[in-house]
């Protein structure tokens, strides 16, 4: 059946943003010990949003270059391409993905237009002293990891959901557990915090799903931004942050409250790098 004009100019004026997170929320081992910056625990937990206005065109772009890599005789003894380890023949994944693969899916971010990219930075050091406060305060208070996810996402979201006609928002799905009741509950209420601080409401209608990389080309590019954001913030590497970067629009580092009170933002006019960042002490 056909699409009526009506329905694709509606269609056109939905926004789309997909959501991943660099590095990990935990603060503590199950016994209660502090294990941030341990291996296999980040100093830093971030949350990226990528803007994708055509994501049929992004997946159809993703789809041929992974099909170019899968069938490059260059690759055919690689263990990560084959379609059985269900990592680069399923979806791009920054961590997983050999160097060489890495380069051709930056590339491909870097020479697309309809991509904007927004995160929210912060230090776990810092919320570990906002959590022994608490501790101090009610010591019925027990840190949950969603807690500080859900938070992020409040932050995240609590400017972009008042301009558009609609909103559909894909999450990259965390675990087995299912929060998307929890995490329209965040987004709603960052749409309130909006509406309170400024008098804008907006009624427009908001859609979220979890999904997975494989279902969708737009978590994998939103995992390639946050991951080169991550690189930067835990390794002090700004070069993939660098590439990139033509397609960021805002990073908030929300502790670094060295000026403002409600952290530092850092745009097209001033970028983020790694000499923005000397003042943290980096390994």
């Amino acid at each position: 059946m056909a699409i009526s004009r009506k329905a694709k100019e509606q269609d056109a004026e939905i926004r789309r943003y997909f959501v991943d997170e660099g590095g990990d929320s935990t603060l503590f081992s199950s016994n209660g010990k502090v294990i941030i910056e341990t291996p296999g625990c980040s100093r830093f937990f971030m949350l990226g949003l990528l803007d994708v206005s055509n994501p049929v065109a992004l997946q159809n772009a993703f789809d041929e270059l992974r099909d170019k890599i899968v069938n490059d005789p260059y690759f055919s003894n690689v263990p990560s391409i084959w379609s059985s380890s269900r990592k680069t023949a399923t979806a791009f994944h920054a961590k997983d993905d050999l160097p060489e693969v890495r380069k051709e899916v930056f590339t491909a971010l870097r020479n697309r237009e309809d991509l904007r990219f927004f995160a929210v930075v912060t230090d776990k050091m810092r919320v570990l002293t906002y959590v022994r406060q608490q501790n101090d305060l009610n010591h019925g208070y027990h840190y949950n990891p969603n807690e500080l996810y859900d938070y992020l996402i409040r932050r995240l979201f609590k400017n972009r959901l008042h301009k558009d006609s609609g909103y559909k928002i894909v999450i990259s799905k965390r675990g087995k557990s299912d929060r998307t009741v929890a995490l329209r509950q965040a987004i709603e209420a960052a749409r309130k915090r909006f509406a309170a601080q400024w008098d804008i409401r907006s009624e427009a209608p908001v859609e979220l799903l979890s999904g997975t990389p494989a279902q969708h080309a737009g978590l994998q590019a939103v995992d390639y931004f946050t991951w080169a954001l991550q690189r930067l913030f835990e390794k002090g590497e700004d070069r993939y942050i660098s590439y990139l970067w033509p397609a960021f629009r805002l990073v908030e580092d929300m502790d670094d409250n060295r000026e403002a009170g409600y952290g530092t933002y850092y745009t097209q006019k001033k970028p983020l790098n790694a000499a923005a960042l000397k003042w943290r002490t980096i390994k």
